[in-house]
C-alpha cells in the first residue's frame, strides 16, 4: 500500500491558518509556527476582551447614572437599594440611556424611587 504523506490536508490547513493570521506582523505572519501561536494567543486575549467588555460596559453606565443622580440628592447605592426594594425593574444599561437622553423621565424615575 502506498504511503500517503496529506500534501493536499497539510496546504489546506496552512491556506486557513495563513488567512486566519493576516495581518500579523514578522514572524507571526511568515511562518505557520509563527502564525500557529500567534493565531492562539489572538483568540485568547479576544476571549479575555469579550469578558472585559462586559465589566467596562458596566462600570460606564454605573458611571452615568451615577454623574446624573449627583444632581438630585441620592446617591448611586441608595438609588439602587431603594430600586430593588420598591421592585422596579430597570436595568442599568437603560437607566445609563435615560439619563443621558431623557432628563426628564431618569428625574421621574428617582422621585418616585424615593
Amino acid at each position: 500500500m502506498a504511503r500517503v504523506k496529506a500534501g493536499t490536508t497539510r496546504r489546506a490547513r496552512h491556506n486557513k491558518l495563513r488567512t486566519q493570521a493576516k495581518g500579523f506582523g514578522g514572524f507571526r505572519g511568515r511562518t505557520i509556527k509563527g502564525a500557529k501561536e500567534g493565531l492562539m494567543h489572538a483568540l485568547m486575549h479576544a476571549y479575555v476582551g469579550r469578558k472585559l467588555k462586559k465589566r467596562d460596559m458596566k462600570r460606564l453606565w454605573i458611571t452615568r447614572i451615577s454623574a446624573a443622580l449627583s444632581e438630585t440628592t441620592t446617591n448611586y447605592s441608595t438609588f439602587i437599594h431603594n430600586m430593588r426594594k420598591n421592585e422596579m425593574v430597570l436595568n442599568r444599561k437603560v437607566l445609563s440611556e435615560i439619563a443621558q437622553y431623557d432628563e426628564k423621565t431618569f428625574k421621574k424615575i428617582v422621585d418616585e424611587v424615593q
